[in-house]
């Protein structure tokens, strides 16, 4: 063993020892709080057993209901992964639980596990490299995701599924709602994203479809719901996990509302939930691969 090698083990081990963060680039809520919580979590699901992965999906949504409601948490002066258990979005929501399911499935119970996973999910490729490097558009993080086979799209088989064509520009078409795209080669970068996803063609369940009883029989307890936007330039606006209290019951939502600043079930069914809001047009649906 040569000298630097036996420094870099020693270093990893005093860090495993004191439960400090190896990671540079991790940037926590609370690091204490947060990784104890996570850790707790995955020790309690590796006690129980789940029959798919949306199960656990669904198992780590409902432990979140009750947390507050927090938008922009990702956003800072650099991009570093963020990890915060104490306070959501919706986005932060899924991919919290989406993470959370992943490590589990593994048969993990580290918070460095789930570090990890979580940056697989929320970063094209699962590398960071950037603002751009984040997947902001569900377009986008569905597609990279599926490739990877993090994720499965089962939204094309639900019966009556539709299609719609769109062309994704909403971010660099609203420049000054962020504030990293004030930097020039952020913009340039996102440009070129949004080229991929010019006439970009994705399936949908449309909202008077989601009262079929064979739809909501199509629904899995733990599947992941994107609301599909009625803008022109967007494609999804929110995103929550569905829960079912038996196979064959009506498909509810858990969800960070920031209406009422917190996680919660929907007092609606999903297909009440979404025909109540005028600015969504339906829902895609996405399943934890094995």
């Amino acid at each position: 063993m040569t000298r630097f090698t036996y420094i870099a083990v020693l270093f990893c081990l005093i860090t495993n020892a004191f439960g400090m963060s190896a990671a540079t680039d991790v940037r926590f809520g609370n690091e204490t709080t947060d990784t104890t919580t996570i850790t707790n979590l995955l020790v309690e699901a590796s006690q129980k057993r789940f029959e798919n992965p949306e199960a656990r999906v669904a198992f780590f949504a409902s432990k979140f209901t009750g947390t507050p409601y927090a938008a922009h948490t990702l956003e800072g002066d650099e991009e570093v992964l963020t990890i915060r258990v104490d306070s959501l979005d919706c986005t932060t929501f899924a991919e919290t639980v989406l993470a959370l399911a992943m490590t589990s499935g593994e048969g993990r119970s580290s918070w460095r596990d789930y570090v990890y996973n979580l940056r697989r999910l929320r970063y094209r490729g699962g590398e960071i490299n950037g603002y751009p490097s984040r997947l902001h558009y569900i377009c986008d993080w569905a597609v990279d995701n599926r490739h990877r086979g993090n994720i499965k799209d089962v939204t094309p088989d639900f019966p009556g599924c539709s299609y719609v064509l769109r062309t994704i520009d909403f971010m660099s078409s609203h420049r000054n709602s962020y504030p990293a795209l004030a930097d020039s080669a952020n913009y340039a970068r996102i440009r070129q994203v949004e080229s991929g996803y010019k006439n970009h063609r994705f399936p949908y369940i449309k909202t008077a479809a989601l009262a079929s009883k064979a739809v909501q029989a199509d629904f899995h307890n733990g599947d992941v719901v994107a609301f599909v936007s009625n803008l022109r330039d967007l494609d999804v606006t929110h995103m929550g996990v569905v829960v079912k209290d038996a196979p064959d019951a009506v498909p509810y939502v858990i969800h960070a509302s920031s209406k009422n600043g917190k996680v919660e079930r929907t007092t609606m069914p999903l297909a009440d939930f979404v025909k109540r809001n005028r600015s969504w047009i339906g829902v895609r649906v996405f399943r934890l691969n094995e």
